[in-house]
């Protein structure tokens, strides 16, 4: 294997199907040719730094992103710190300074609506002739369609915003999880026979689900499973509640949590959060709603291993 790289670049949110896709692609044309593969990303979103007010809602954060990546098998994840120096860079200024005079790519394989440099403002025939002059052969791939589903970053959140994790899912390869702190809660759940741990999730700019009740698999601090529950996300209307909690019921657990890291893979939604008539009305939806959860969790089959 010689030291020039065959690689691809772009910010990979999720690290989904079309982004395995693409660095499987990556993978198996540097076997062929004897060289490094690469993934060239970002630890922070271009419009966050081009736009200050932005607020992007993201699938993965950075050390997310870079776990996913690495599992690819692809030899190296580079992973760019992106400022206002990096964004006034040309596409050529970027693939002469960076890919090819600090990562010594000879091969970049782009995806196949994927644009950089400064604006985006150039497109993939600019990037083939800017390589003829660098001595770096750029290669387009085809884009990743699924079930008719053209798969995308974009489109696994508009799934998620809209509650559809199953879809979600299927897009990312796996289901979509959000990761956060246990912290006090109301105790509302737990006068009803239902004790929550309420979940304060640590990157502000995480992606969380549509409102409602799912069925969930629930992981602590980093992989111990505790088993099957199921997530209220939502402003306990019942309550008169304004502000939005995560809370998750995990079925037969009863220790104390507080303060660990709690790991939800969402698996189904369940329903639309609703208001009650009162908490017994209430107690006597969550029985069905955990009724269905565990007929959800056991039939799941865990295609997905969750």
């Amino acid at each position: 294997m010689n030291d020039e790289a065959v690689a691809t670049i772009g910010f990979f949110d999720g690290v989904h199907r079309g982004h395995k896709f693409l660095i499987n692609g990556v993978i198996d044309c540097a076997a062929k040719c004897g060289m490094r593969s690469m993934v060239v990303t970002f630890d922070s979103h271009p419009r966050l730094v081009l736009h200050k007010d932005f607020q992007p809602r993201l699938l993965t954060t950075a050390d997310e992103k870079a776990a996913l990546i690495k599992a690819t098998g692809v030899d190296s994840c580079v992973m760019l710190h992106f400022d206002e120096e990096m964004a006034s860079l040309s596409a050529y200024d970027f693939m002469k300074s960076v890919l090819r005079g600090r990562l010594n790519v000879s091969k970049l394989i782009t995806g196949y609506d994927n644009r950089f440099g400064h604006n985006r403002s150039e497109g993939f025939e600019d990037y083939v002739r800017y390589g003829r002059e660098l001595g770096i052969d750029v290669m387009r791939a085809d884009a990743f369609v699924l079930n008719g589903v053209q798969v995308s970053s974009s489109v696994i959140r508009s799934f998620l915003s809209a509650g559809e994790v199953g879809m979600a899912a299927m897009c990312l390869g796996r289901p979509y999880e959000l990761c956060g702190r246990v912290v006090g809660g109301y105790h509302e759940g737990r006068r009803m026979g239902f004790p929550t741990a309420n979940i304060e999730v640590g990157d502000k700019l995480k992606l969380v689900p549509e409102a409602g009740v799912y069925a969930v698999m629930v992981s602590i601090d980093g992989g111990a499973r505790l088993g099957g529950g199921m997530m209220n996300i939502g402003t306990r209307p019942t309550f008169n509640g304004t502000e939005t909690t995560l809370e998750v019921n995990i079925f037969g657990f009863s220790g104390d949590i507080y303060g660990h890291e709690l790991g939800v893979k969402f698996v189904k939604r369940l329903r639309g959060e609703r208001k009650f008539s009162s908490a017994g009305k209430l107690a006597e939806q969550l029985e069905k709603d955990r009724a269905e959860a565990v007929a959800v969790l056991s039939g799941a089959g865990n295609a997905f291993n969750v």
